[in-house]
């Protein structure tokens, strides 16, 4: 949503705007000529933080990610100075592969608490062909659906999944447990393949690269796919993400339209901005700060 309300001085992505707020946004050192530092972290950090090193429009393969606004470019090409364009560094390969295998086993395994998974239709074949086809489409295009059918056959094979769950303090153990072990499984076999590639040296910034199986990544997009299949893509999620658009497009317009509520240190931004190109980035720095209560809040008294 944002992305869209922003789509004239640049867009809106989530990785470009850690950026910002690694290096703009949040408060703690100043350059000399009084221009906030973020973090003043060093370039590795930056570099291991940056998932996407390239501007929008910049990506391999027309990916619509990116992480690096317009404005942003000077800190950029400072961090990756001495890098080339489009390579990654491998802490940041292992925060990309982290942030993959946190999302696709926590969403499941809040699912299931949740009660919106059954656990049972990953020992369904034709449920599991249902979200394989999803997980080809929307994923992993270059894995086929039934690569993807028999990653969820092996994640059933581990017996980590539970085949029911009623809430019970037992049934709790054993989700935290299957969230665990497939943790483990993940991390394990992606650790192993890189070193059987690498050695049992060092591997640091641009010495090596990730290595992650294709069956594991299988795995991993499939557990994805369900949460997508069975939550995200539902018609009561639907409905959220209606209501929850109203409220971002309620609050950037009030923040236009009224900077003076924005918050200080945004505030002043705002009154330095040049051009309304400026200070339209700074009302959708203020809207992706919001927490979802505090957003939904300022909406209703605006």
């Amino acid at each position: 949503m944002l992305d869209g309300l922003a789509a004239d001085i640049g867009g809106f992505e989530g990785n470009a705007q850690t950026l910002r707020v690694l290096t703009r946004l949040e408060a703690k050192r100043a350059h000399a000529d009084g221009r906030p530092a973020g973090l003043n972290l060093t370039r590795a950090s930056l570099d291991a933080a940056t998932k996407y090193p390239w501007a929008r429009g910049e990506g391999p393969g027309g990916t619509a990610k990116f992480g690096m606004y317009a404005a942003d470019r000077p800190v950029f090409d400072w961090l990756r100075r001495g890098a080339s364009a489009g390579d990654r560094c491998l802490e940041a390969e292992v925060m990309d592969w982290a942030d993959d295998v946190a999302y696709s086993v926590h969403d499941v395994e809040d699912a299931i608490a949740s009660g919106r998974v059954d656990p049972r239709v990953l020992f369904d074949p034709a449920e599991t062909a249902l979200v394989a086809q999803l997980a080809h489409t929307a994923y992993a295009p270059d894995l086929s659906v039934n690569a993807l059918e028999a990653a969820a056959a092996r994640l059933v094979d581990t017996g980590t999944v539970p085949h029911t769950f009623r809430g019970t303090r037992a049934d709790l153990a054993a989700l935290k447990d299957m969230t665990s072990r497939l943790i483990g499984r993940f991390v394990y076999a992606v650790e192993l393949a890189t070193r059987a590639r690498h050695g049992s040296g060092p591997l640091t910034r641009y010495g090596a690269d990730l290595v992650i199986p294709d069956d594991v990544r299988a795995e991993c997009v499939l557990l994805k796919a369900v949460a997508a299949h069975y939550v995200m893509l539902t018609e009561e999620r639907r409905a959220v993400m209606g209501r929850q658009q109203q409220i971002i497009e309620t609050l950037v317009a009030a923040f236009s339209h009224r900077p003076e509520l924005l918050d200080a240190d945004l505030a002043a931004d705002h009154a330095a901005a040049s051009d309304d190109a400026g200070r339209l980035r700074v009302v959708i720095d203020q809207v992706a700060s919001l927490t979802d209560a505090r957003a939904i809040e300022l909406a209703r008294v605006t």
